[in-house]
């Protein structure tokens, strides 16, 4: 009886410590998502949250989803090459996700450039269609990402 007494106090510290862990990095992704949103919102002429929600521009909304993702998976693969040590483990995260969330901004306005397709274009465009350049630039964007995430690992 007392090894099962032993092992659920084990249990709920693990539980304890686990679930601040979780918290501690939901806020710390929580920055790095806005901080990206934002370093998208630089590279895009024009307020990007007005184009998305007063224009509906789906260009614009596909765009900024991209970027989210690619934070995503930035943000994702730093919080798991952290490693055990929760400090140590979200000083990494942050550190190497705005990097990587920087390293993927100027990628992708690098990328933009040089096929020659301007994000101002097809975010500043009031229409309803989805271009196929959005189609790419968000495909572009999204790799961008992938790549910084595993380098990040």
């Amino acid at each position: 009886m007392t090894t099962v007494a032993a092992n659920d106090d084990s249990l709920g510290q693990v539980l304890l410590d686990g679930s601040g862990a979780l918290f501690a990095y939901a806020g710390v992704g929580l920055v790095l998502f806005i901080v990206g949103f934002y370093m998208t919102d630089l590279a895009t002429p024009g307020r990007l949250i007005t184009v998305i929600r007063d224009h509906r521009n789906p260009n614009a909304t596909l765009l900024a989803c991209a970027a989210t993702v690619g934070v995503g998976l930035i943000v994702a693969m730093s919080i798991f090459a952290s490693g055990g040590d929760l400090a140590e483990g979200l000083t990494r995260t942050l550190v190497f996700g705005g990097g990587g969330i920087i390293a993927q901004t100027v990628a992708t306005m690098i990328f933009d450039r040089l096929v020659g397709i301007s994000i101002g274009t097809l975010a500043d465009d009031a229409g309803d269609k989805l271009e196929p350049a959005a189609i790419l630039l968000a495909v572009a964007n999204l790799m961008i990402g992938f790549v910084i995430a595993v380098a990040v690992y």
